[in-house]
């Protein structure tokens, strides 16, 4: 299976295409700046513009037999200032309406048979208490919305007759991934501990379980429609960050208030202090078995020395 991946050279990205080349598929990374990208055996690297489907890497798309796009401004670097919210919108719907243009142009014999398109776990806003699938509505804080404008910019290419997959993706634990290290770092320092009230639910999911699922959209011909990428162990904040420190042998004792992080972060305050009760319908359904489904256990294998 050939597969291309935008934002190959991310975290995600190279995970993936990591598991996808190991087992002897044809990955073609499509990346701004190719020569910068860091070498990956079996991965292929093809320069590409975000902004429109002209360039090299469109003629990649034919006789592909999928795409996965993860292209997009990190949400995690920086201080939403309007700039950067924008910033944060725009890159994500530029860069799937030139994949779905692209593949519009594609001759319909040679096109991909599914795009599976990166989108988060908030897109379901800030839900307090309620059990949350792929079927619930979607909520109304700045995420949500730029979330569900990432999927409906995807769907434009259903009347292709694509499988489209939205995978809704949760706080990623891994070693090196950047959100987890600005989780556990308080902690380090032994001033962790619960963030706002800590009753807020706490959505994760291990890297290696994030790439099992971006396969099963992709190998999975009945796969179709949003995805929750979240473990089945779904935890209130403050209970995570007792976990945290019962792993790393230190203190989750110190809490961070919400008007402090509101008065700090601002409206970006909303990735610490915003929870959804989000469970994994779609992916049980399919009879995914989680590798790292615990809390403990994905906590300890991301944090234990290698």
């Amino acid at each position: 299976m050939k597969v291309l991946i935008t934002g190959g050279s991310g975290y995600i990205g190279r995970h993936l295409s990591t598991s996808l080349a190991a087992d002897g598929h044809e990955v073609v990374g499509l990346s701004r700046r190719p020569e910068s990208a860091p070498p990956q055996s079996g991965v292929r690297f093809v320069k590409w513009d975000a902004r429109t489907a002209e360039g090299a890497w469109v003629s990649e798309l034919a006789g592909a037999q999928g795409i996965v796009n993860l292209a997009g401004a990190s949400i995690g670097k920086g201080r939403w200032t309007r700039p950067r919210m924008a910033e944060i919108l725009s890159s994500r719907l530029a860069a799937t309406s030139a994949i779905v243009e692209a593949i519009k142009r594609t001759p319909a014999d040679r096109r991909v048979s599914v795009l599976v398109n990166a989108s988060g776990i908030d897109y379901y806003g800030d839900r307090g208490d309620e059990l949350v699938t792929e079927e619930s509505r979607p909520g109304d804080s700045f995420l949500a919305r730029v979330s569900e404008q990432w999927e409906a910019a995807a769907r434009e290419a259903e009347p292709l007759g694509l499988r489209i997959v939205r995978v809704r993706t949760a706080l990623v634990f891994g070693r090196g991934a950047l959100a987890f290290r600005l989780l556990t770092l308080p902690f380090r320092l032994f001033a962790g501990g619960p963030l706002g009230d800590g009753r807020q639910w706490f959505t994760w999911i291990h890297i290696d379980d994030l790439v099992g699922l971006y396969r099963l959209a992709l190998e999975d011909l009945q796969e179709g429609g949003p995805m929750n990428a979240v473990a089945p162990d779904i935890r209130r904040q403050r209970e995570v960050a007792k976990e945290i420190g019962r792993v790393m042998h230190r203190p989750a004792i110190v809490p961070a208030p919400a008007p402090l992080l509101r008065l700090v972060l601002g409206e970006q305050s909303q990735l610490l202090l915003h929870g959804r009760r989000a469970v994994p319908t779609r992916a049980e359904a399919a009879g995914y078995r989680f590798r790292f489904g615990g809390l403990h256990e994905a906590l300890r294998d991301t944090l234990q020395a290698r």
